[in-house]
């Protein structure tokens, strides 16, 4: 089994499941839960899960927060690698889900804005590294995330990579971003970042055109299911039918299921199996409140 690291955010996600109609001015009332998150973390921990050894590289604050994702993470069986940083806070995500599954997503990255080259472990020969793209999308991590690309490609390591969000990558830069990514294996977009990634208004068009550049893109459609595009290959298969709760997450899942698929598979990964596992999790996880 070829082991994994994955670099990316640990937090607290604050999950506020919102009931009735909008009441600007006034109170609305929710469901409010507090859950283990962070986009890094959450694929960690489903790679974890299903098997895959992993080693989760990031920062915490210095609070009583740090203390219970750290216990979160181990018990779910990932060995993480989190460096506490003095005087900082833990990432905090707080996710305002509407009826019917949508939701709008605040962001304190707190610690996580403080991960160094040097919090990234060793890089095993052959291994597979997971960079989450917030890693990216802020000066004060980039150079962790970098370095970590550079040395995947030293160690021999296959890569994927998951563009994030769109606004921060808008704000970035899109050849900036292709440029700093362009050793990744797997890119894991959903359908607006393949879009923006590429200028295409079309997914599927966004995913061949991708796939001119890295061996494997699989787009996440949403209700539409998702998209494999590997060279002059296109595969397409439809999402799980399940009852939507709350998309939080979903796409972490998707990759987590898609990557764990494809990193057992040997020299031919399937795309039918890949996309079916990733695929699987995601409706698995969006059944109920919570990124997992």
């Amino acid at each position: 089994m070829r082991p994994v690291v994955v670099v990316g955010d640990v937090a607290t996600d604050v999950v506020v499941a919102l009931t009735g109609d909008p009441a600007p001015g006034s109170d609305r009332p929710a469901s409010i839960r507090t859950r283990g998150g962070g986009a890094g973390a959450n694929v960690a921990v489903h790679l974890a899960r299903l098997g895959i050894p992993v080693q989760l590289a990031g920062c915490v604050g210095d609070d009583a927060a740090a203390s219970v994702l750290r216990a979160e993470l181990a018990a779910a069986g990932v060995q993480p690698a989190l460096r506490t940083v003095a005087g900082a806070a833990t990432g905090v995500v707080v996710s305002l889900v509407e009826p019917g599954g949508q939701r709008s997503m605040l962001a304190d990255r707190g610690a996580n804005l403080e991960l160094e080259p040097g919090d990234v472990p060793p890089l095993s020969q052959g291994g597979h590294l997971h960079l989450s793209g917030y890693t990216l999308l802020d000066p004060g991590p980039r150079a962790a995330g970098l370095g970590a690309l550079a040395a995947a490609v030293t160690a021999g390591c296959t890569v994927s990579v998951d563009p994030a969000s769109t606004e921060p990558l808008r704000r970035y830069g899109v050849d900036r971003w292709l440029a700093d990514t362009a050793a990744a294996t797997v890119l894991l977009p959903n359908a607006d970042e393949a879009c923006l990634l590429t200028g295409c208004t079309d997914a599927v068009d966004a995913a061949r055109a991708l796939a001119v550049h890295h061996p494997v893109v699989a787009v996440s459609l949403g209700a539409e299911g998702a998209v494999w595009a590997a060279g002059t290959a296109l595969v397409h298969r439809p999402a799980q039918a399940t009852e939507v709760v709350d998309t939080t997450g979903a796409g972490d899942a998707f990759a987590a299921g898609l990557l764990a698929a494809w990193l057992t598979a040997g020299r031919e990964p399937d795309p039918v199996t890949a996309l079916d596992a990733g695929l699987a999790l995601a409706a698995e996880v969006v059944r109920r409140p919570g990124a997992r």
